[in-house]
């Protein structure tokens, strides 16, 4: 997880969500590939791990070349950032954005790329790079050929303020001067947003405005009613509130997908190897189905592959669902 402000984190409450960089895909699962840490295992050891246990789609934050060589041929789907750290190069020079093309999508083949996502979590002044980076990711993947491969951007749950009914979401007013831009160029372009949901983060933040298994997707009944809607987990109220934003703001017509969710297993409140199991089990079994206001296949990525040690401590190290030794931090099926 791209660490995100904790006091934006404590501020937001309703978060994003949900669809497909392929609206055709029937695999909506995948896993983020985090690599901070110094123990983990090689990333051809990595993808065997994706194969062995049935994970269809893979998120790497940065084109790291061995992971990249191991996953190539093997039909797993990437998702490939280019990292925050290049954003300015790429918006300022369509030449540089042809040279990451060209180092980082072109040379290699093999692999099937679903979607770039340029900048993950960007917020203040550096947001104003994103669609010109955008804009020549785009160009110089069509000049390969590859226009297939979709550009997007990764926004943090913090861009919603407030915990509020579905109907009544709306971006923050920072957001609001980007969002507007960004929308623009993925509906032009039949591209998804991706976004951050955490559940747990809503929970943990303040425990005492709701029980646990509104979070945890165990609530026996109806939690929230709105308008017609009824809404028995915060996953799906959170989405929906994205796409309420959304369509506000000029993306009615443009999908999500749910770039990273989890839950954590040790480290902070209701931070339990069972509460994880539960909450990850549960959103695999769930995201098929969709939510009250958009049913459908949700296209979603785990949060994370690991338990890394060179986050910050607490919470942060241990999102994983193995251990750097590859035994499962709990168990979870993907089948």
């Amino acid at each position: 997880m791209a660490r995100q402000g904790v006091a934006s984190m404590l501020a937001t409450t309703l978060l994003l969500g949900v669809f497909a960089c392929f609206p055709k895909s029937v695999q909506s699962i995948g896993v983020s590939y985090g690599m901070s840490g110094d123990n983990l295992p090689s990333p051809s050891t990595v993808v065997d791990m994706y194969k062995s246990n049935g994970i269809a789609n893979m998120r790497l934050y940065a084109p790291d070349q061995a992971a990249l060589q191991a996953v190539g041929g093997t039909g797993i789907g990437v998702v490939v950032g280019a990292p925050n750290d290049v954003l300015s190069n790429l918006a300022a020079s369509p030449a540089a954005a042809a040279s990451w093309v060209r180092n980082n999508i072109e040379a290699y083949p093999t692999v099937s790329f679903k979607c770039v996502c340029v900048g993950n979590e960007v917020d203040g002044s550096a947001t104003q790079n994103l669609v010109p980076a955008m804009e020549n990711v785009r160009s110089a993947l069509i000049a390969a050929g590859l226009d297939h491969i979709r550009v997007t951007t990764s926004v943090s749950q913090a861009i919603l303020g407030g915990y509020k009914p579905p109907s009544e979401a709306e971006f923050t007013s920072e957001a609001q001067g980007f969002m507007g831009l960004i929308l623009k160029f993925l509906a032009r372009t039949g591209a998804p947003l991706m976004a951050s949901v955490y559940p747990y983060f809503t929970y943990a933040t303040n425990p005492s405005i709701m029980d646990v298994s509104y979070a945890l997707f165990t609530a026996p009944s109806a939690v929230m009613q709105d308008g017609t809607y009824e809404y028995q987990n915060l996953f799906d109220a959170t989405v929906d509130s994205f796409y309420v934003a959304m369509g506000n703001n000029g993306g009615s017509g443009v999908p999500l997908v749910v770039a990273e969710s989890g839950w954590p297993s040790s480290g902070g409140i209701a931070a339990s190897p069972e509460n994880a199991a539960i909450y990850n089990q549960n959103l695999i079994n769930h995201v098929g189905r969709g939510t009250p206001r958009h049913p459908g296949a949700i296209e979603t990525y785990l949060f994370s592959m690991f338990n890394e040690n060179l986050k910050e401590s607490g919470v942060e190290q241990n999102w994983g669902l193995f251990y750097p030794n590859m035994k499962r931090v709990y168990p979870i099926s993907f089948n």
